[in-house]
């Protein structure tokens, strides 16, 4: 088992060290776990409140609307938990030593790009075109 990175509460990574270094890769391990728990606790704060917010409504347009609520509530838990995999995914991938390259190009990903969406498996180059292709052949 390696030895744990020691990573100043101000740390930040820069371009002017090596990439994917051990305080980089602590770093954005750090950053996903937390993400991760965040996450984690929304959804059990919605499990709970949906749980305690049972309750029988009589006007027929407040029911509507509290069930409609549920279920943006619910796509968006949905969405959540989709996320989660993906964090799942970048933290496999940090211990697999693979994270932070671009899995088209293999190519390194930009500290900024990862720094705003960890969960970047592509460099902005690769998305662009991986996006432009999808519109191309996206049958509407």
């Amino acid at each position: 088992m390696k030895a744990e990175t020691f990573l100043p509460d101000d740390y930040v990574p820069v371009d002017s060290e090596p990439f994917m270094n051990d305080k980089q890769v602590e770093y954005f391990r750090r950053k996903l776990i937390n993400w991760r728990g965040e996450v984690l606790e929304d959804s059990r704060d919605t499990i709970e409140s949906m749980k305690d917010g049972t309750r029988n409504i009589p006007d027929v347009a407040d029911r509507a609307s509290e069930e409609t609520d549920r279920s943006l509530e619910l796509r968006t838990r949905d969405r959540e938990r989709k996320l989660v995999s993906k964090i799942d995914g970048a933290l496999r991938r940090i211990d697999e030593g693979e994270f932070g390259y671009c899995i088209v190009t293999g190519d390194p990903i930009s500290l900024k790009r990862l720094d705003a969406r960890p969960i970047a498996t592509m460099s902005l180059e690769a998305q662009e075109r991986h996006e432009r292709r999808e519109r191309v052949h996206r049958t509407d």
